[in-house]
């Protein structure tokens, strides 16, 4: 890591456009992005290599039907970055080979009221493979027919976590639950909801996908925080007038019982209410600074809300708090930490 911000990119126009913009400005790291997908892949069991092609291919299909535009843009990112699709479409399926995925996050959302300068707020940690950080940017997109759109992720992803101009944003977090494996790739769907304007719309959008995997999306939207709880067969809401806590497990009561079948992931049973508590001691006074703090809490170390690599865990020892973020819509900026937040400093990035 050479820098304290993330590599920024701006593109417009239409889809295609688009695609060709990113490839242009970002090609290198499309390229390294597919290579570090298809590395992951192969420490998979069950992900050969003609097995991941095989999933590409299919949920590829799955997306066009979805979303034409968004394969468009895909299309035209691996065009441009000189890269063969269906790799860059395993870097968009690379979590549909296995339901024991390794990104693990803590996320809130809070009200204007719960909020000290009565703005809309999403944040979260990302507690993911280091390695990723390479080939992590922050994107503009200025389509023709959408609102603006920027996020923090990896290059050549269709779309990722940040913020729309029409006041929604989120963040994602891994959902331990049944997989489907091959359909609509999370990330479109994610793109297609940052596409919208509304709560409603943006729930349409997630519900209309024929989804592979299960995933949490938090939520801030003109309409007051909110929390998608998605699986492969149907989208629960989850809503708060103050403020809503989500770590990696199922909280809706239609769901939870999902949580009997599958392994914690990565300490979320004590990150939850530890998060919780921390909300609750803001007394509804949440501020920027305030949040910084509460994303870099060690309680529970190494397995913190600021994770740390630990090396007695064979299975997620390596994952670690890749950046933490904080969206406020209404001033149009977002704060990110490039690495774990109780030593980075959070960057502003601004819609431009």
């Amino acid at each position: 890591m050479s820098s304290t911000r993330y590599p920024e990119f701006t593109v417009s126009g239409s889809p295609r456009e688009m695609g060709n913009q990113i490839g242009e400005q970002a090609g290198d790291l499309v390229s390294r992005f597919c290579e570090v997908a298809l590395e992951s892949a192969n420490r998979m069991a069950t992900a050969s290599p003609e097995f991941a092609r095989e999933v590409s291919a299919k949920s590829l299909e799955f997306a066009r039907e979805y979303s034409p535009d968004l394969v468009d843009e895909l299309e035209g990112i691996a065009e441009a970055s000189n890269v063969d699709i269906l790799d860059l479409t395993l870097a968009q399926v690379r979590n549909q080979f296995t339901d024991d995925n390794d990104n693990a996050c803590t996320s809130f959302s809070a009200s204007p009221s719960f909020v000290s300068d009565g703005h809309h707020i999403v944040a979260q940690t990302w507690d993911a493979d280091p390695a990723l950080d390479e080939v992590t940017i922050v994107l503009t997109r200025k389509p023709e027919n959408a609102p603006d759109y920027i996020s923090v992720g990896q290059a050549g992803l269709i779309g990722y976590m940040g913020f729309n101009a029409a006041g929604i944003g989120c963040c994602v977090n891994t959902l331990p639950a049944p997989i489907r494996g091959i359909g609509v790739p999370h990330y479109f769907s994610l793109r297609r909801l940052f596409e919208q304007t509304s709560l409603d719309d943006a729930v349409h959008a997630v519900e209309s996908a024929h989804r592979a995997i299960p995933v949490n999306i938090m939520m801030t939207t003109p309409q007051g925080p909110a929390n998608i709880e998605a699986t492969v067969d149907e989208v629960f809401l989850l809503r708060d007038e103050n403020y809503l806590v989500h770590t990696n497990h199922c909280l809706h009561d239609t769901i939870v019982d999902i949580n009997k079948d599958f392994p914690e992931l990565c300490d979320s049973y004590s990150r939850f209410p530890r998060m919780t508590e921390l909300v609750e001691q803001s007394a509804a006074n949440i501020s920027k600074t305030g949040i910084e703090q509460m994303f870099k809490d060690h309680d529970g170390y190494p397995g913190s809300i600021c994770r740390h690599a630990n090396p007695d865990d064979p299975k997620h020892g390596f994952i670690e708090t890749v950046f933490a973020m904080i969206v406020d819509t209404q001033a149009q900026e977002m704060y990110v930490s490039r690495g774990n937040p109780c030593t980075a400093p959070f960057e502003t990035y601004r819609m431009i």
